[in-house]
């Protein structure tokens, strides 16, 4: 089996993925106490280091040779309604990683960022992490990508940064979209919707008949419990969902209005499987799906970079 090791892990959006791919996680950093005891829960036997990337960064080279290094290394450095700060942003852990990735030498590397990673103010930054891995013997191919090409119910751009050693490049091709939409938010939400007796389900489905806007989970200081601001929430109100609240359940069979979606209904938005469970009161789970990476896409770029190691790995052996 495939070996990993995943920095930034979170709730395990990625490290799902990662595992519907095939690989074996050898250890899971990330820092936030939720998040790890939500991968904990859910995966007892996963080796979850409750610590900073920059603390990790001591015992990397115990990791050297891992099939692949991945990670969702902060984002909002680079989120363009941020400062646009990047490198110069205290939260920037790009640096750590590729420090990280000279220790461990993986046969891979996949990290992903926010779709604003490819705003021209970072162009200058992302030659200078390419320039990096060639030293270090990879090749980098970056390229946006979004979530509703690989069956999540969701409008969710993001970058998939990939690195593979040079002698391997050319085998590496990225995953094809899938050729049909996934499924409307309606027909996603709609057992959920109607699971305590809502009698206004069924029009409530045929209204948010479009896939959903960007979840938004906000950051460790700021955001709460709802689905983002004003337009964010406007984009759903055209779906039928009020977007200023999490509800804690499904709706009474009496509600009047437009619903409001549990943080259940928002994982399975995110493409998390239903019995995957999230730590915490209402606004630690919310946050901790909202900022996940959903699993569907995850495994759809992982499963591409598996199948170049494996093929790989027989040709030596051959």
């Amino acid at each position: 089996m495939l070996t990993s090791v995943e920095l930034c892990a979170g709730a395990g959006g990625q490290a799902l993925g990662l595992e519907q791919a095939k690989f074996d996680h050898q250890a899971l950093v990330e820092i936030d106490k939720h998040c790890c005891q939500t991968l904990r829960n859910n995966r007892p036997e996963w080796n979850v280091l409750e610590q900073c990337v920059v603390k990790f960064k001591e015992d990397a080279h115990k990791y050297r040779g891992i099939d692949l290094l991945a990670g969702g290394l902060p984002c909002p450095p680079f989120s363009v309604a941020g400062k646009k700060l990047g490198e110069k942003d205290e939260r920037n852990l790009f640096n750590d990683g590729i420090d990280i990735i000279d220790a461990m030498r993986p046969r891979a590397v996949l990290f992903e960022n926010v779709k604003g990673f490819m705003h021209p103010a970072f162009r200058e930054y992302r030659e200078t992490i390419k320039a990096r891995l060639t030293k270090l013997g990879y090749e980098t191919m970056i390229r946006p990508v979004n979530a509703s090409d690989y069956g999540v119910s969701q409008l969710r751009p993001r970058v998939m940064i990939v690195a593979v050693q040079h002698k391997d490049a050319e085998f590496f091709d990225w995953p094809t979209p899938n050729p049909k939409n996934p499924p409307s938010v309606g027909e996603l939400l709609y057992d959920l919707m109607s699971e305590r007796g809502w009698r206004g389900a069924e029009a409530w489905r045929d209204q948010a008949n479009e896939v959903a806007p960007t979840i938004v989970g906000g950051s460790k200081k700021h955001g709460g419990p709802d689905l983002g601001p004003t337009r964010a929430r406007s984009a759903w109100a055209s779906l039928g969902v009020e977007g200023r609240t999490i509800a804690v359940e499904a709706p009474d069979p009496f509600h009047n209005g437009m619903p409001r979606l549990t943080v259940r209904m928002v994982a399975r938005i995110q493409g998390f499987p239903d019995d995957w469970s999230f730590f915490g009161p209402k606004t630690h789970a919310y946050k901790q799906v909202g900022n996940a990476f959903p699993p569907p896409v995850a495994k759809a770029v992982s499963s591409k970079i598996a199948e170049l190691l494996q093929r790989r790995r027989l040709y030596a052996v051959g």
